[in-house]
Order: structure tokens, then sequence, then C-alpha cells
């Protein structure tokens, strides 16, 4: 079950991240055309947002079921730097890149203008693009 999980989070990672730069991409395009936020938009919008959703559930079970995960969480691991990033670093940077693309597409959602609907999309998705291509482990990841 565990190496199942780990490829499944690695391989969901792909495609979270390129969900992610073409609903982003998407969104840059449409506004500096000047077009109107629609609902076409706003569904690329949401597949980034549901992709990186599923990507963190499955996430938070392979840390608690993984050896490098919470069972590993001590004060010996915070000594050791690849310890340190697969139980505190990495985790708790994802969940904080999550949280940014989820208020992207809540406030998309409740923006008055197209202009504050896609001013919310680009900032915050890209800040948690930006999170989490910073706290992907690329030295293991497959």
């Amino acid at each position: 079950m565990y190496i199942g999980l780990k490829h499944t989070h690695s391989g969901l990672a792909y495609i979270l991240l390129a969900g992610l730069m073409i609903a982003v991409a998407l969104v840059i395009v449409s506004a500096t055309a000047k077009k109107p936020f629609t609902d076409r938009v706003r569904k690329f919008a949401l597949i980034g947002l549901i992709l990186s959703h599923l990507q963190l559930v499955i996430g938070l079970i392979l840390y608690f079921v993984s050896p490098a995960g919470l069972s590993s969480l001590s004060g010996e691991a915070m000594k050791d730097a690849a310890l340190r990033f697969n139980t505190v670093e990495h985790p708790l940077t994802m969940i904080i890149a999550i949280i940014l693309v989820t208020i992207g597409y809540s406030r998309s959602k409740r923006g008055q203008s197209d202009s504050s609907k896609y001013r919310s999309v680009i900032i915050f998705y890209l800040l948690g693009l930006f999170l989490m291509l910073l706290r992907i482990p690329w030295s293991i990841w497959p």
C-alpha cells in the first residue's frame, strides 16, 4: 500500500503542476486580452483546485503511513536535513501552497469585477505554484 501511495503521489504531482500552469497561463492570457471571466476560465481554475486538494489528501495519507512521515517526527529528526525535509518542511509548505490556491479560487468566485477575479487567481495560484516548486524533493522525485 505504501509503495502504491508513493507512486500515486509522485505521478499526480506532475498532473497537478501541469494543471496549475495551464490554469495560470489561461488566466493570464484572458486577463491581458481583457476578456470576461467566463465559466471556462473558472473551470480551469477549479481543475487546479481539485487536483491540489486530491494531492493533499493522498499526501496526508502517505504522511501517516510512511516510515519517513509522522512516525519519525522527533527532536533527532530536526538535526537531520533529509528527515526534517520529509517530516516538516515538505508537508507544511505544501499545505500552505494549497491553502493559497484555495484562497485564490474562493476570492475569484466572490470578486466584483473580472480584473479582481483574474488578479486573485494569478496572484494566489502563482504563489502556491512557487511554494510547490520550492519544496518538491527534486533529488528523489522520479
